[in-house]
């Protein structure tokens, strides 16, 4: 990998023996491998049992996970605020392993809707839920720098399965509860969804 950075270095214009750049190629090396780490995690150790009988039935809501991730089309970074919620049929998963979860699958090339679905799809693979929601908002610097140079805009995706689905009022409470902050915080792009 360092020596294709050392290549693109050249092909940009940029002299790789020069002070600056002598060791970019090993530091973009370990950067690369980090955000894309999410390829060679176990999902299973990662939660490592950590699923428990509980007798809770009302929703669970995770919110205001930071996410970092890269953009599969330029490979530039988009980040935001991933909210997940879920309803318990029976068994309850460690509130930790819910942004664990989010960065597996952050952590690779992604697209923000295919993450959205993914990080739902898992909650309800492994710990069958009567229903669950994601939400993510993310900002997209293949937006923001190029392209068409927007940088105040945000995408907004949601993965809703099961009872979040199926049930309009569920649906709205959760959305309601992300609207909710804590005083003098500012709204997410969630909360103002529901107001429109």
């Amino acid at each position: 990998m360092q020596h294709l950075i050392q290549q693109l270095l050249e092909q940009l214009g940029e002299d790789p023996t020069r002070e600056g750049l002598v060791k970019t190629p090993q530091r973009v090396e370990k950067a690369l491998s980090f955000l894309t780490s999410g390829y060679k995690t176990d999902i299973d150790t990662v939660l490592n049992g950590a699923l428990f009988s509980v007798d809770y039935s009302e929703m669970v809501i995770v919110r205001d996970i930071d996410f970092y991730s890269l953009c599969e089309h330029h490979l530039l970074p988009f980040f935001g605020k991933c909210h997940v919620a879920y309803i318990p049929n029976g068994r309850v998963i460690g509130l930790s392993k819910i942004p664990r979860l989010v960065d597996i699958f952050a952590r690779r090339l992604q697209l923000q809707e295919r993450m959205t679905n993914q990080i739902a799809e898992t909650i309800r693979e492994k710990v069958a839920p009567l229903g669950v929601a994601v939400v993510c908002e993310g900002t997209h610097l293949c937006m923001a720098m190029r392209g068409v140079e927007k940088q105040n805009s945000y995408t907004v995706t949601s993965a809703m399965l099961g009872a979040f689905r199926d049930s309009a009022r569920t649906r709205m409470e959760f959305l309601e509860l992300l609207r909710l902050r804590t005083p003098g915080a500012t709204q997410s792009v969630a909360g103002r969804m529901i107001e429109e």
